[in-house]
């Protein structure tokens, strides 16, 4: 079997880690934070400032490699739209502490709440990229699902029966979506990646970043929180500027379903890793239900 790996599977080594950084001049004693299902993040008070440190090590099976969030975290940075990188060394990225509320799904079903996303990740869309330096990773959903494909095949997934017809469906899904424009996208909108400090949003978590088409982010804002259906023209509109046509309507409707795709073959791979505390078997069978029901639904939109 092919064991999938992950990083830091163990807490008390990623906390020596964490508490060892050569940026520390005086003792620290990291407290861990919640959340971080690729790597293991801790709050550092040191000299009286506040950090976040994220202790992980590249995960090539889900595409993440630590020196691309590197380079997407500083020019995130540099636009604006997220703390700063005050240090990095192989496995660990020290960021600064932003004091806020990490938001919920329910926040960002909210339009008020929605309203300033959008305009967050279009800021995204348009500044990043004008500060990216290096090289930079392709998020292309297709391959990378396609990818995962192959890793259940060699590992003799029990998931093995439900790929060939969620193949197929991707087949389908890439033909609807057709060509797109690419920008660089932070490609994993899930709730917690938003931070609101009372006067602005920050959005955090680089790992899956990389250039993609806008439609991806917008389809993985929706289809993570559960997004209504009666606001998704609203969603389009805000972001595009113009009402969507029903070729936009159906494009975006095929990516929605390609986003829960890749939530549901993402827990099939990590399953691969019964090391971890996680039950990624049911976090696979929740979404393959979600991907089922939304893909079902596609002909009426």
């Amino acid at each position: 079997m092919t064991v999938v790996a992950q990083p830091s599977r163990d807490a008390a080594e990623s906390l020596r880690r964490a508490a060892s950084l050569s940026c520390w001049s005086v003792p620290v004693t990291p407290e861990p934070l919640p959340g971080g299902l690729t790597n293991r993040n801790y709050r550092v008070v040191h000299r009286g400032e506040k950090f976040v440190v994220r202790i992980a090590d590249d995960i090539p099976t889900h595409h993440v490699m630590r020196f691309n969030e590197l380079a997407a975290s500083k020019a995130a940075a540099a636009a604006g739209l997220s703390p700063a990188v005050v240090h990095h060394e192989p496995g660990a990225l020290v960021i600064r502490f932003v004091e806020g509320k990490t938001l919920g799904p329910e926040d960002i079903q909210a339009r008020a709440m929605l309203t300033r996303i959008v305009a967050l990740v279009r800021r995204c869309h348009c500044e990043v990229q004008r500060y990216l330096r290096g090289p930079a990773l392709i998020f292309w959903p297709f391959h990378l699902l396609r990818d995962y494909a192959a890793t259940l095949r060699d590992a003799n997934s029990r998931f093995m029966p439900e790929v060939p017809r969620l193949m197929a469906a991707l087949d389908e899904l890439e033909t609807t979506v057709g060509p797109v424009e690419i920008v660089f996208s932070h490609n994993d909108l899930l709730a917690a990646n938003f931070i609101d400090d009372g006067e602005r949003l920050w959005l955090i978590d680089w790992d899956y970043a990389g250039f993609n088409t806008p439609l991806f982010d917008l389809a993985n804002l929706s289809s993570n929180n559960e997004v209504a259906a009666a606001e998704q023209d609203w969603l389009l509109e805000a972001y595009f500027g113009c009402p969507p046509s029903a070729g936009l309507r159906r494009r975006f409707h095929a990516m929605k379903c390609v986003s829960l795709l890749r939530e549901t073959m993402w827990g099939m791979v990590s399953a691969l890793s019964p090391a971890l505390e996680i039950d990624f078997v049911a976090y696979a069978n929740e979404y393959l239900a979600r991907f089922d029901r939304t893909y079902a639904a596609r002909e009426r939109n």
